[in-house]
């Protein structure tokens, strides 16, 4: 049977007392749901719709056993390589809306959700599944419903707009939660690794509307969420547990460090990590670095960026920071006329915007236009020619205005981008006429020149393949496509971006490709959930392993695999 959205009344926790004005605001809450949201609510918004099939949300699950599946006949152990923990990140509502009620639900707005598989000796051993306790988490689950409103589906009409506007104010005002010290996110985009200090590492899961939110992997094979993450920025050394001052005294900013993008770039070669953040006034963006030691350095205002733009992600290769000033525009005041801040301004002609990585401001920065480029994710960069050349391996969406409506209808491609750093100029070049999203490489050519990129295949209902694409093939070659090997899963399957593990990671000679390509899988059809291990080498992308999940997952966002080398840094 078909995976549908579980029908049942929300969930109203009343294991806690709620106090009279929160009862109050509740009743408000659901007066605009009822009578004020429009009807019927457009098919991104409407939870018909938007919590139902591969997006349909799954409960918490403790350290539970898995099982491995034969493949081919075959089975045998997972490989050695795979010894340490795939995590992947993804939205998912602690709250259900009850069937024919009008509350509205987007993709966007969930809930980050933790799905962890451990493998060691060449075994899974435990799969779990954990809410990230974010702020916004965890006053909804005292609240018993959601409130924390949403850029992407919460205004809809002038009448709506302004009764939310007024009851989130009241819900500050009465101290029912506090954005602005404790933030707003749901943490539920992707994962990174950073360094920490002392040879430690620090785990995040993030998402660019608030600071990460640091996490551990326990010895029981358990997610625990340690609280929101500063990078020592405020005058305490950490955040801890949503008691964080983000006043940013050590830099003396004079903007609040509330927020970073949820795919910051770590240098190896130095250890640091580059990061930015975009903000709602002036300046709209502010690059920033993150020391070795896990400490944040001081701020990089980018007043060239006329307005608050979305950037999603940005390049870095060995000197340089890339950004796309996209046209998907964010206007607060959009919210008075009863239409979503964030929009699509199809009049604005997309910039491309280079800058120093070590710049101590953006007075040399430099910005060229880019008809059509709405980056939506940057897979790879790196330089060629002595620093003259930048060469970017990104994702565009060609009709951008559906990017939050339906990404199968985004008309998201892979491209080349070679950028002449002189002339200030630039060249693009489409890598193939399939629809691709979530594109990687193997990750010790981060910032260098690499020939393979994966990608996830985007078809009517979500992600039903892998490809490998060879970046040597041109089209001065005669090439209009670059994908070598592809992998389709099974009608009914739904696959998520795949992430590849080398087979020999301390070996330099290993081949690019030599490696596996890792990533879960559900299939609509009965509902059961995979962690899969394809061959990358492979022209068909074989799978060669394959773990049953003991419970469904939803389709989700980012992940990545962490070597039991590099958890036990954690």
């Amino acid at each position: 049977a078909n995976v549908k959205r579980r029908h049942q009344p929300m969930i109203r926790a009343n294991i806690f007392k709620k106090p009279l004005d929160s009862t109050i605001l509740n009743k408000l809450d659901d007066f605009i749901c009822t009578f004020l949201d429009p009807s019927p609510l457009r098919r991104s918004i409407d939870p018909e719709h938007s919590m139902s099939g591969y997006f349909a949300p799954a409960e918490e699950l403790p350290p539970t056993a898995c099982i491995e599946v034969a493949v081919k006949g075959g089975g045998g152990p997972l490989p050695s390589c795979l010894d340490g923990a795939y995590i992947r990140n993804g939205p998912n509502p602690q709250f259900v809306v009850a069937e024919g009620r009008r509350q509205p639900y987007h993709l966007f707005d969930g809930d980050g959700m933790l799905h962890m598989i451990r493998i060691s000796g060449g075994k899974a051993t435990t799969f779990c599944s954990r809410f990230v306790k974010t702020h916004k988490h965890t006053v909804e689950r005292e609240n018993g419903s959601p409130f924390v409103p949403s850029p992407f589906s919460s205004f809809n009409g002038i009448a709506t707009s302004l009764s939310r506007c007024m009851l989130t104010a009241a819900r500050v005002l009465t101290g029912q939660f506090d954005p602005l010290n404790k933030g707003l996110g749901t943490a539920n985009t992707s994962v990174a690794l950073l360094p920490g200090g002392g040879g430690g590492a620090n785990l995040f899961a993030l998402s660019e509307c608030d600071l990460p939110y640091e996490i551990k992997v326990t010895e029981e094979g358990d997610i625990v969420t340690l609280g929101r993450h500063d990078f020592h920025s405020s005058s305490s050394s950490s955040s801890n547990n949503n008691n964080n001052n983000n006043n940013n005294n050590k830099n003396n900013n004079p903007l609040l460090f509330l927020n970073m993008t949820a795919h910051p770039k770590v240098d190896e070669k130095t250890g640091e990590t580059f990061a930015y953040r975009c903000n709602t006034t002036r300046p709209f963006l502010t690059m920033f670095r993150i020391d070795p030691d896990g400490r944040k350095q001081k701020d990089v205002h980018v007043h060239s960026l006329k307005e608050n733009t979305i950037i999603h992600d940005f390049s870095v290769t060995e000197n340089f920071c890339v950004f796309v000033d996209t046209q998907i525009v964010v206007n607060p005041l959009s919210v008075l006329r009863g239409r979503p801040p964030v929009g699509v301004d199809r009049a604005k002609v997309p910039r491309l915007g280079v800058i120093w990585k070590y710049a101590e401001d953006d007075s040399r920065m430099w910005w060229t236009e880019a008809p059509g480029l709405n980056m939506f994710h940057s897979v790879n960069a790196w330089e060629e020619d002595g620093g003259a050349t930048i060469v970017m391996v990104v994702t565009n969406a060609l009709q951008v205005e559906e990017l939050f409506e339906s990404i199968g209808l985004a008309q998201l491609r892979l491209e080349k981008i070679t950028i002449d750093v002189k002339a200030q100029t630039l060249q693009r070049q489409p890598l193939s006429t399939k629809l691709l999203e979530f594109g990687v490489i193997n990750p010790a050519y981060a910032a260098k020149k690499n020939r393979y990129v994966y990608a996830a295949m985007i078809g009517p209902k979500g992600i039903d393949g892998i490809v490998k694409l060879d970046l040597s093939l041109t089209h001065k070659d005669g090439h209009v496509d670059c994908v070598v090997a592809s992998h389709l899963y099974r009608p009914g399957c739904c696959g998520g971006e795949p992430f590849f593990v080398p087979k020999e990671p301390n070996n330099p000679s290993a081949d690019e490709d030599d490696g596996y390509l890792v990533t879960f899988v559900t299939d609509e059809n009965n509902g059961e959930s995979k962690f899969v291990v394809m061959d990358a080498k492979s022209v068909t992308l074989d799978i060669i392993a394959a773990v049953k999940l003991p419970c469904r997952i939803p389709s989700g966002f980012h992940g990545l695999f962490i070597t039991e080398g590099d958890l036990n840094k954690v």
